[in-house]
């Protein structure tokens, strides 16, 4: 009943009113006021501040910059091995497993195509027809920030425009389609084992969404837009390095072309994952 109640919430409430109201007053820079929501934060999801470059929660400027804090040197070990495929973030596996037939299995009884992930781009869609899904689901308490799981170089970027629904995992299985109706940027790499995208999702109160190479790209208009940037620049990031990050928590799935890659056996749903850890291995 409480889920139901949720559920029904999401669906009559102004979501991105709601979600714009909730992103400005994260970025309120009022001393006491910020410090103590972030003191708040920390206490409600046990948030471990021993692993960010900057421990001290009252010297973030607002709730958004510690919400995005940067991790120690010593915090995360990127797996360098040049067969691995390595978590883009921290969170949790929500799905993982084969895109066929242009679907990707949501949860019980509800897919999403992966044309619909990447805007309507069919061309990119059949680049992934027979490959390899997974969707991480990162938690309040989580790392927000977004990471290569594989080297590669920026072919496009689509911003689609969407709801802002939870991403949770009750939402997940009472809305069809969730990760194709929500808000999102979808990234397109060229890499050596082929097309690999890597969408970040939006959510409600998701404040906004940044990439390293555009800063901040949603909220935007509510149109499709797409940027190719190996026609007009070359972005070339490393497996392990930054490319965006989540004001305010949501979800990233990551595709790839057919024999790419194979997951690692004991990674299931709900299995827990660490960015930089070796999550596949390469088949080519």
């Amino acid at each position: 009943m409480k889920n139901t109640f949720f559920i029904l919430f999401q669906k009559i409430a102004p979501q991105h009113l709601l979600t714009r109201f909730v992103g400005a007053f994260a970025s309120c820079e009022i001393q006491w006021l910020k410090n103590a929501l972030i003191k708040q934060f920390i206490k409600a999801f046990d948030v471990d501040m021993s692993e960010a470059k900057n421990p001290d929660p009252t010297s973030y400027k607002s709730f958004n910059d510690f919400f995005v804090r940067e991790l120690n040197s010593s915090a995360r070990e990127i797996d360098s091995a040049p067969n691995t495929i390595v978590s883009p973030a921290d969170g949790a596996i929500s799905q993982l497993g084969k895109i066929n037939n242009d679907k990707i299995f949501q949860a019980k009884h509800h897919w999403f195509t992966t044309t619909e992930l990447l805007g309507g781009d069919e061309k990119a869609a059949q680049e992934f027809e027979n490959g390899e899904f997974a969707t991480i689901y990162l938690s309040p308490r989580d790392y927000h920030r977004v990471h290569m799981p594989i080297t590669g170089t920026l072919r496009k970027m689509h911003y689609i425009p969407g709801d802002l629904f939870s991403v949770n995992g009750a939402t997940t299985q009472a809305i069809p389609g969730l990760f194709a109706r929500n808000e999102r940027i979808a990234a397109v790499y060229d890499t050596n084992i082929g097309p690999v995208a890597v969408v970040m999702v939006g959510a409600m109160i998701v404040g906004s969404i940044e990439t390293v190479w555009a800063g901040q790209v949603t909220p935007a208009s509510k149109n499709v837009s797409t940027f190719l940037y190996n026609q007009t620049q070359e972005i070339t990031l490393q497996k392990g390095d930054e490319m965006g990050r989540f004001k305010l928590g949501s979800t990233a799935v990551i595709l790839f072309g057919e024999n790419a890659i194979e997951w690692d056996n004991d990674l299931e749903a709900d299995t827990v994952v660490s960015m930089g850890e070796t999550i596949g291995t390469v088949k080519k």
